[in-house]
């Protein structure tokens, strides 16, 4: 991503979270934050209540209680148009591209609500973050590689000028070394340009890497939250997570 890029930085607040699908709910009592300039990632078991967390935040899944704001406005089960509207990007893990849509189409289709004069400077802007798409413009999505599509997704997203970015598992079903750099590159790079950035990732050891600070589900609930160094000494989530023994962050086996 473009050093030369800057992003208006938004921050999330969402308190007391609890939502679902009808009946029971899924997540109960979730708060995270995340500020301009950081990543803050989400990990945890499959069926913890990461992605409808995302969802909650974004007005798919309705909120029956708590709050959510972004940028000082609270944006509680607004509309999804109107979350983006107020600067909130949001890629799912899924259909995140349209396949038989150019590379161009798809970032046409992503400023959806800008007035026509301004998407073609808008897409300029994306491609300067993604340079690696500025060659690919005509050709369609689904037939880029994994790992440019996700580019694509993120672009698409960033037509809409957002501050804050909430990704759902963006290396799914990429190679080791292609989600490693995704995250390294573009996440990092996202929060390093000015945004606020929430990810959801069950690669924990790659995301704790690029983590200002990491938030634990279980069981729809936060069962811990810390900074990358701290959670590195907590056996509990070593053991979950990292496959080993506790240590700090950056130490050598002994």
């Amino acid at each position: 991503m473009s050093a030369d890029v800057t992003l208006r930085g938004l921050p999330l607040r969402a308190e007391g979270i609890t939502a679902g699908y009808g009946g029971d709910p899924v997540i109960r009592g979730i708060t995270v934050s995340a500020d301009p300039g950081q990543v803050v990632s989400l990990v945890g078991p499959n069926g913890s209540g990461k992605s409808t967390l995302l969802k909650s935040l974004v007005g798919i899944v309705r909120v029956s209680s708590g709050t959510v704001t972004v940028g000082g406005r609270q944006v509680t089960n607004m509309a999804p148009e109107e979350i983006a509207r107020a600067g909130v990007g949001y890629v799912p893990q899924v259909d995140d591209v349209f396949g038989p849509l150019t590379v161009r189409e798809n970032l046409e289709m992503g400023g959806y609500l800008l007035p026509r004069g301004e998407v073609p400077g808008r897409i300029d802007k994306v491609l300067t973050v993604f340079p690696r798409l500025a060659g690919m413009v005509g050709r369609s999505a689904g037939k880029l590689s994994g790992g440019e599509r996700k580019m694509l997704a993120m672009g698409r997203v960033l037509m809409l000028d957002p501050g804050l970015f909430l990704l759902d598992e963006p290396t799914a079903n990429l190679a080791p070394a292609i989600a490693v750099a995704l995250l390294e590159e573009h996440v990092r790079g996202l929060a390093a340009s000015g945004a606020a950035v929430l990810i959801v990732e069950q690669r924990a050891k790659a995301v704790l890497a690029i983590s200002d600070r990491t938030y634990v589900l279980g069981g729809g609930e936060v069962r811990m939250e810390g900074t990358p160094a701290e959670l590195s000494v907590s056996p509990e989530f070593v053991e979950s997570f990292l496959g080993g023994r506790a240590r700090p962050v950056g130490s050598a086996e002994g």
